[in-house]
């Protein structure tokens, strides 16, 4: 339909005109998002573009963590890695009934190789890790078992030495200095802590003290029997771990872990045997298979334990002795029984030290003298104080 009327047609082609104008718009917008939804994903499949499209559901659910991955390495790690073929596991077999069942590990505990000769290596454990074994097998970090010859043990020290074949063995640990840590150094503490399952175990800690006293007791009656000189460390030492190795940060080797002497009621305490007061016994261990100490020939208990109203009773003790050795029995032909000591005496004094118990006894004795020495001895009798001076002869004899 055609308008002459002025206006009327304007509007209409202006109307037209808006009508083709949105319809173009609509055209563009349609197109520009099949373009952005297909063409421009296919586009970015391609690698052209700098980066890809993920679907938001697939970000949420499959995309993998991102680590950095380095390794560690310091002169500690190497050292660690150095110094752990050393520290075996020591398995103390029990009895194998009518060898009907198979043999079962009495106990475990952990050593540490020492020394290696042509064909045999050496191996420093604790006294009470072997003690009473009818055999002993070593376990090596790989996990493969050597049966084991024991050389000898000393309970006094808590140390023992035993031998295998050297075998796949390749490596032995090195000596430090004990006498040259100091308090607050790190130390570093190799062992099997808990049985074999956990072996090669690592912790760390430091020297907590040096030159510690800790009394032990030897035969089981709730009485120290005698005072070891340890180290202290706040490095964990748990069961399995005795016989371990505790080493200073260059993969010395320091001291023999020990959890005999260690407190179970306490956390954050462990002592070790300073490697300088392990070495003359681990050598005489290997040797003879024996420590050999001064021997009086006695057996003996600490005044102390005697009930008091004994003292004068029986003991016939003038009243101002209040500290002692009371001797029980005197091993016939021994040198306490050639000097003419008799049971009930009172050793007093050994030498120009006095005796206040057995520890004071058996430390004078053992650290101070040996066999083949004279020793002179001041003992009570009857209310009155004698000396007696003989030679001493080899616990073993």
């Amino acid at each position: 339909m055609v308008y002459y009327d002025d206006g009327t047609r304007k509007k209409y082609y202006r109307y037209k005109r808006r009508e083709r104008k949105w319809l173009a718009v609509l055209i563009a917008f349609i197109l520009g998002a099949f373009l952005f939804a297909v063409v421009l994903t296919y586009i970015a499949s391609t690698g052209i573009l700098p980066y890809t499209i993920v679907d938001k559901e697939d970000l949420r659910q499959n995309t993998p963590i991102q680590q950095i991955r380095t390794e560690q390495i310091t002169d500690l790690t190497d050292m660690i890695e150095h110094a752990t073929p050393t520290v075996v596991g020591i398995e103390n077999v029990g009895e194998n009934f009518l060898g009907l069942f198979p043999q079962q590990s009495g106990g475990t505990g952990s050593g540490v190789i020492y020394r290696l000769s042509s064909d045999k290596a050496y191996i420093v454990t604790n006294h009470h890790v072997v003690e009473g074994a009818t055999e002993v097998r070593v376990v090596l970090y790989t996990g493969e078992r050597l049966d084991a010859h024991i050389l000898g043990t000393d309970p006094y020290t808590d140390l023992a030495v035993v031998e295998v074949e050297k075998g796949p063995i390749e490596k032995a640990i090195t000596f430090g200095d004990s006498d040259l840590t100091k308090v607050g150094e790190d130390v570093i503490a190799i062992g099997n802590p808990l049985g074999l399952d956990l072996s090669g175990s690592v912790t760390k800690g430091i020297i907590s003290g040096k030159e510690r006293m800790i009394p032990i007791d030897l035969t089981g009656n709730n009485q120290a029997d005698w005072q070891v000189e340890v180290m202290q460390t706040d490095a964990a030492i748990n069961p399995g771990n005795s016989g371990g190795a505790l080493l200073n940060t260059q993969g010395d080797l320091i001291g023999i872990n020990s959890m005999k002497i260690a407190e179970s009621s306490v956390e954050g305490i462990g002592f070790t045997i300073p490697i300088n007061e392990a070495i003359p016994i681990i050598e005489e261990l290997e040797s003879t298979g024996q420590v050999r100490r001064a021997f009086l020939g006695i057996e003996a208990y600490s005044l102390m334990e005697v009930p008091r109203d004994r003292w004068q009773e029986t003991l016939n003790l003038p009243e101002d002795v209040e500290s002692g050795v009371v001797l029980n029995a005197v091993v016939p032909g021994s040198p306490a029984d050639d000097a003419g000591l008799q049971a009930l005496d009172v050793i007093v004094k050994l030498d120009e030290t006095p005796v206040e118990n057995m520890i004071d006894l058996r430390k004078y004795l053992y650290q101070e003298k040996v066999p083949g020495e004279t020793i002179l001895v001041t003992y009570y009798r009857n209310q009155t104080i004698q000396t007696t001076e003989f030679e001493l002869s080899t616990q073993s004899e």
